[in-house]
């Protein structure tokens, strides 16, 4: 299979989601704010909505691959399950005997069951075994975190052209995730030979802040998660392997609401955005190439003026919501504008964003609605719920 993307547009056909799982039950009052979620999910419920939303990309062609699958069978490599025990128990707070009993117990598990605690985390009152470190801590602490992040998987790795990104995410929360997901393309045998770029030990970078503006034009998002070293760094290693011409550094706020460039901005049809319009005025762009020996960084612009240059089109197309300043809140805050283009003009969105998908109705987007009540209490739409490993 020739895998890889070069747009956001081009055909989709093959992605890899995660189904909401035990992790998710893992989420408390008391936890919920430290691991991301503004709520606690119905599970049931979410897992529901996220059944509709693979079938509906099932229903037009689109291969399904989910990580918790991939991660089992990873995991039947011993070199893989070795790899990832080891930096998994790597955290201080566990101390040495505990560490010791941790790795002794975790190899004992058959590849489902490691694939879920890795996933779903361990709490203190689920070993039996005691340490000193396990007396002082709280029966419901967590030994190993739950990763209730992994719903969006397009931020733990981006495809390019042949080639996938590692990223490095910026919460602690998230960290792990990219431990599951570098270790699925190093050991899956159904990813071997795809070369790796980036990587959790490098600069923050996320896979929401990357948008494929057309082949050869990439765009980063640089505000709360994606640090402008981490943009260097992706800049540096694309376009020094030829896989892009331009990489653009887009600028946005750090705030929780627009913690992705793809919360503000998302792609619809070849030289067409959906932008939350309380943001189009503003958004900016920094055009960086390759001189043969290093970067070069061209003039600042109107992101959708330096795009369309970067593009090699006249402009760019741009359908703002045009809601009124408190309905276009609403909608960006729940995902109106993170839309998942399965083909040019025919795109994935939630529902409940009913007068977004209004709008792109009327500029000849097809739209694909699906549930996300319990889904987006995470802060994210079917763009953030899915990584695209083939498009056309």
């Amino acid at each position: 299979m020739n895998m890889g993307a070069s747009s956001e547009v081009g055909r989709l056909r093959t992605v890899m989601l995660h189904r909401p799982g035990p992790e998710i039950a893992r989420l408390t009052p008391r936890n919920n704010d430290s691991l991301l979620f503004d709520g606690i999910p119905w599970l049931g419920r979410a897992q529901d909505e996220h059944d509709a939303f693979a079938q509906a990309l099932r229903d037009h062609d689109v291969e399904v691959l989910y990580l918790a699958g991939l991660l089992t069978e990873t995991l039947a490599d011993p070199v893989a399950r070795t790899s990832i025990i080891d930096s998994t128990i790597a955290s201080l707070r566990l101390g040495d005997g505990l560490r010791t009993h941790l790795a002794a117990s975790l190899a004992d598990l058959d590849p489902a069951s490691l694939a879920t605690v890795l996933m779903a985390g361990l709490r203190n009152d689920e070993i039996t075994h005691r340490t000193i470190v396990t007396s002082l801590l709280q029966p419901e602490d967590f030994l190993i975190d739950p990763l209730p992040n992994l719903l969006f998987t397009r931020d733990s790795s981006v495809w390019l052209p042949g080639h996938v990104a590692i990223t490095s995410l910026a919460m602690p929360a998230r960290v792990r995730e990219t431990q599951l997901t570098g270790l699925i393309y190093e050991h899956h045998p159904r990813f071997a030979d795809v070369p790796r770029l980036h990587g959790p030990h490098l600069e923050h970078l996320e896979g929401g802040d990357v948008m494929l503006l057309a082949a050869g034009v990439v765009a980063v998002g640089v505000g709360e998660r994606t640090t402008p070293a981490g943009f260097e760094r992706l800049a540096r290693q694309v376009l020094a392997a030829g896989l892009a011409e331009t990489v653009l550094a887009v600028p946005i706020a750090q705030e929780r609401a627009t913690m992705h460039l793809d919360t503000i901005v998302t792609m619809v049809d070849v030289d067409t955005v959906v932008i939350y319009p309380n943001m189009a005025a503003g958004l900016r762009a920094h055009p960086v190439t390759w001189d043969g020996h290093d970067l070069v960084v061209g003039a600042t612009g109107s992101f959708f003026d330096v795009a369309a240059r970067a593009m090699g089109i006249e402009r760019l197309h741009v359908i703002d919501t045009g809601l009124d300043p408190v309905t276009a809140e609403r909608e960006q805050w729940d995902d109106g504008n993170n839309t998942l283009a399965i083909d040019a003009r025919l795109a994935v969105a939630y529902e409940r964003n009913e007068e977004t998908n209004a709008r792109l109705a009327e500029h000849g987007i097809e739209v694909i609605a699906i549930s996300g009540s319990e889904l987006g209490s995470g802060r994210g739409g079917p763009r953030c719920m899915s990584c695209p490993i083939q498009r056309d």
